[in-house]
């Protein structure tokens, strides 16, 4: 996935808001709202552990497990 730069909208859904996390799946930055919905997901512990796992081999830019 292409990075794009915050503008201040979710890249996922779009809404306006002053505060994002980048997304545990790729590399959207998304709002708190949708940081939440990907929390609840079932699949959401298997891509923070791939996540831990690829800091712990250095790998600083890991894009994420994508989006099922």
């Amino acid at each position: 996935m292409r990075e794009r730069p915050w503008n201040g909208r979710c890249h996922r859904c779009g809404k306006e808001t002053s505060c994002h996390i980048m997304s545990m799946f790729n590399t959207e930055l998304i709002c708190m709202d949708c940081a939440e919905k990907e929390e609840n997901r079932p699949d959401y512990e298997d891509a923070n552990a791939a996540d831990v796992a690829a800091i712990k081999q250095g790998n600083y830019n890991f894009e994420g497990v994508g989006m099922k």
